[in-house]
């Protein structure tokens, strides 16, 4: 898709690489917000769930720490229903966290079904057909404990976040948006990372290298949280330009 120098380019500057795809995808879900309002960041967090699905097993090193490309897109769920609480309440913003738990579910039944279907065996497309399919099984044969660890993490953080950033926002009003969007994320991704590394890893691994596994992950998910700082006011400066605020209730 990319010209051959930039992906030179990028294949030589990974640390570059992850801060442009990280930027890309909060000012891509701003975008979706600008043109869409509300059901853009809703069409966000679905896209965002489907591609921490893909790219979540991918491993790669950033500023020296091992990582998981789905970190960046995961994460982005996170900014979008503060966005949601922001600008719209605590009722949407719940809304949307029981949509992208559907979404979740949805997404990883299909994709275990397609992993059923067997290869074409038509003699001029088999080696081409096994291929690919192999490359799905890599990516896509979820066990079971990821799926229960991943959904769980995803509905009990997500609800956690939401209901953070309410506590917070009583207290502060319409004062330090950079607080409780900070707050209320490093909070529960710290509820995220617990689960799902306690589920998926632990027993696979021994109890201290499933919490350094989950540490790790956990590092790239406050840096998210404070570069999409910006972006957040960015999101509450479009919408007051064209909406009256929302009165907040919950």
């Amino acid at each position: 898709m990319f010209p051959d120098t930039v992906v030179q380019f990028f294949a030589q500057s990974q640390d570059l690489l992850w801060l442009t795809v990280l930027l890309t995808d909060l000012a891509a879900t701003v975008m979706l917000y600008r043109l869409f309002g509300k059901t853009g960041l809703q069409v966000a967090i679905a896209t965002a769930i489907i591609l921490a699905n893909l790219q979540g097993p991918k491993l790669t090193v950033i500023f020296g720490i091992e990582t998981t490309l789905g970190v960046i897109f995961y994460s982005g769920i996170f900014f979008a229903t503060d966005v949601l609480s922001e600008n719209y309440g605590h009722a949407e913003a719940k809304k949307a966290v029981r949509m992208g738990f559907a979404v979740s579910v949805i997404v990883l039944v299909m994709l275990s079904f397609a992993l059923m279907f067997q290869p074409s065996d038509r003699p001029e497309t088999s080696a081409f057909s096994n291929d690919i399919h192999n490359a799905f099984a890599t990516i896509l044969d979820f066990t079971p404990r990821f799926i229960v660890g991943s959904l769980l993490a995803y509905f009990i953080s997500q609800s956690f976040d939401v209901w953070a950033y309410h506590q917070i926002r009583r207290f502060t009003g319409e004062k330090w948006l950079w607080l409780r969007n900070n707050l209320s994320t490093m909070s529960s991704q710290i509820v995220d990372t617990a689960i799902f590394s306690l589920v998926a890893w632990w027993g696979v691994v021994d109890l201290v290298t499933a919490l350094q596994l989950g540490a790790a992950k956990y590092v790239f998910k406050v840096a998210i949280a404070m570069i999409d700082t910006s972006f957040i006011y960015w999101a509450r400066a479009m919408f007051r330009r064209h909406q009256a605020p929302v009165v907040h209730t919950g």
